[in-house]
């Protein structure tokens, strides 16, 4: 998800979102802590970015405010 598209959502949209996104991080890495090989090695790195982006473009808009 690309920051343009993250500033399209609503603050709640962004929030449930960013929920979902943890919870399937928190799901990989227990998966990777288990043994077990990831189907998409990439997808644990292209998560922890588009959650860095959300908290950016939050900060951003905390700031402006």
């Amino acid at each position: 998800m690309n920051a343009d598209d993250i500033r399209e959502l609503s603050a709640d949209e962004r929030e449930q979102h960013r929920d979902d996104i943890k919870t399937e991080l928190m799901e990989l890495r227990s998966q990777a802590a288990a043994g077990t090989p990831p189907e998409n090695p990439g997808r644990i790195r292209a998560i922890k970015r588009t959650l860095a982006r959300m908290k950016t473009i939050e900060r951003e808009e905390e700031q402006q405010a």
